[in-house]
């Protein structure tokens, strides 16, 4: 005899996916490593290594004049946790499970879990990273003195949450244009190197050359960042709240992008891959 089907509340459902996302951002977490703690003491080895090639550069290229009154390293690596969670996000993001792999044949499986699982794998180990790399630089070179640490920390999820958006448009296209994906999301990247203002204050920018870079989220979020993390910068070209309305915009675009791809899903995309 055929059980009766039960429907279920907005807000089973709700709460239904929340969980199925949480136990696929602890697959994609493990998926690198089987040992999810060396996976977070790579990505900590590869912040540090760019910190130490940006104080490098900064010392031999005469930089550190350039730099807000304080502390250097703060000052770059404010910098570099906020370019990293960006960048991270977006290719976790784009590089999620398709509408045509292998795992959308398990039910509930759906491309949202698979986005929404990436991404919070990818915050999970960015925040962790921030906090392991603060807390042994406060015990073992000097204290960290962070003016609004609240308020810096919500920089950092807002460039999570802009690089969620982008990444979900190239995840939108990636079944169509799989190629041109991947060439966007290494572009975004190498782009981000430079117009990211990881090296230069956006106060300190001449008016000619600052709106080459204004349309950046990260741009904006780290120059709000070092605002929120010193006493004595005080940001007058960016606005705190341009990530995280830049990111509702690509995310609605991108959403929309992404329905209309699934709609279109065939099995025989996954030779493009």
């Amino acid at each position: 005899m055929l059980a009766p089907i039960q429907s279920r509340s907005v807000w089973s459902q709700v709460l239904t996916t929340f969980e199925l996302i949480f136990h696929q951002a602890v697959r994609n977490v493990r998926k690198n490593h089987g040992n999810a703690l060396i996976g977070l003491m790579l990505n900590i080895a590869q912040t540090v290594m760019l910190v130490a090639v940006f104080m490098l550069i900064f010392m031999f290229a005469g930089m550190r004049a350039a730099a807000i009154r304080g502390d250097t390293l703060i000052y770059l690596m404010s910098g570099v946790f906020l370019f990293m969670a960006h960048v991270k996000v977006i290719g976790a993001v784009s590089g999620a499970d398709g509408p045509t792999s292998s795992m959308m044949k398990h039910q509930p499986m759906n491309t949202i879990i698979a986005i929404g699982g990436a991404a919070l794998a990818e915050l999970y180990i960015q925040v962790l990273t921030v906090f392991v790399i603060l807390f042994f630089y406060h015990v073992l070179w000097t204290p960290v003195e962070i003016y609004m640490p609240i308020a810096a920390f919500g920089m950092l999820l807002a460039v999570w949450f802009s690089g969620l958006a982008i990444g979900v448009v190239l995840y939108a296209i990636k079944p169509w244009l799989p190629g041109a994906s991947r060439l966007l999301t290494m572009l975004i990247t190498r782009l981000n190197m430079v117009a990211s203002g990881k090296f230069f204050l956006a106060n300190s920018l001449p008016e000619a050359y600052l709106h080459y870079f204004m349309w950046n989220p990260l741009f904006q979020a780290i120059d709000q960042a070092r605002g929120f993390a010193f006493i004595n910068y005080n940001p007058m070209h960016t606005w705190a709240l341009y990530p995280v309305y830049f990111g509702l915009v690509v995310l609605v675009l991108g959403m929309m992008g992404e329905f209309v791809t699934r709609r279109a899903a065939s099995i025989s995309w996954s030779a493009k891959h």
